[in-house]
């Protein structure tokens, strides 16, 4: 140990070295972030002001939004800044980014399975909606997964940085999140891997297993349906909230079932990308263009705006 040298700070990575590249890298990011950001914006304004839009579908819509807006503003500019200026992260500041990432990506996937369930319910068991899915059922199962995000992450976050840095400070990945950094570790991992796989195993899996035994169901009643429209209708508001959930979750696994595998640096920062920036990507403009309502609520507050 005496031939360590103890880490005070990380340098994250870029997906190339060359410089044009890294330029294209950051205005594709910023583009991808702008768009975001004003897409999950929309989504948050239309929901709130729109009383028609007042139902416990859309009230869970404007929370993902909320949530994927802090979620890709975790890991993006500081993306686009390492691309551009400086490279380096300090422990604090690679701890905080960790801590968010995890917590606002378990938190997506618990509102994921919220809005699955609430679907199954509208769906299979449209009498009992309004007593089953109450604002106040709603606002405790929001509140529940916020806590549970943050409760995670944080039990995540203590056990990755109880572990001692030493020698190399490059973190191959475009920002810090828990298999690069055990990649680094000069201290024995396995507690923080076995902890990792069954954490995932059992919460992504288990949620992921709930999801899709929802819509199961949910396609058993559809395919009942009397008439073609209605079943198309049901399968409008399902099959793309099955897409968002399988690239999270696939994603997801693929990154932490297996921590420190010695799989190429490009391909574990490509995989990242598809958990955490497509999703909340990928959300307003499924849940806003592919949606009649949202689109006729756009519709009625800006044609009140020029009235």
């Amino acid at each position: 140990m005496a031939n360590y040298t103890t880490v005070t700070e990380f340098l994250l990575s870029g997906f190339s070295d060359v410089w044009e590249l890294r330029i294209l890298h950051a205005m594709l990011f910023l583009l991808i972030y702008l768009t975001t950001l004003m897409g999950n914006l929309l989504i948050v304004t239309v929901t709130t002001f729109d009383k028609s839009l007042h139902t416990p579908m859309y009230f869970f819509l404007r929370n993902l939004s909320v949530l994927d807006m802090c979620y890709i503003s975790v890991t993006v500019p500081k993306a686009c800044m390492i691309l551009l200026l400086n490279r380096v992260i300090s422990i604090a500041g690679c701890a905080a980014q960790i801590f968010l990432v995890v917590s606002c990506a378990t938190t997506e996937l618990l509102f994921l399975t919220i809005m699955a369930y609430d679907r199954y319910v509208a769906i299979c068991h449209p009498l009992h909606y309004p007593v089953i899915m109450n604002l106040r059922v709603c606002i405790q199962m929001t509140l529940a997964s916020v806590f549970s995000g943050l409760i995670y992450a944080g039990v995540h976050t203590g056990n990755t940085f109880r572990l001692s840095y030493c020698q190399s400070n490059v973190v191959h990945q475009f920002f810090c999140d828990i298999p690069s950094l055990l990649k680094l570790s000069c201290s024995d991992t396995f507690i923080n891997e076995v902890a990792i796989f069954f954490c995932v195993l059992v919460i992504v899996g288990g949620f992921f297993i709930f999801i899709i035994m929802s819509y199961i169901r949910i396609f058993s009643t559809v395919l009942k349906f009397p008439t073609r429209g209605e079943r198309g209708k049901a399968f409008s508001t399902c099959v793309p909230h099955i897409l968002v959930v399988t690239v999270f979750a696939s994603s997801v696994n693929a990154v932490y079932i297996n921590p420190t595998s010695n799989s190429p640096a490009i391909q574990d920062m490509i995989i990242s990308v598809f958990y955490s920036i497509v999703p909340p990507f990928l959300n307003p403009i499924i849940y806003s263009l592919r949606n009649k309502q949202v689109k006729e609520a756009v519709r009625r507050i800006f044609y009140l705006e020029k009235q």
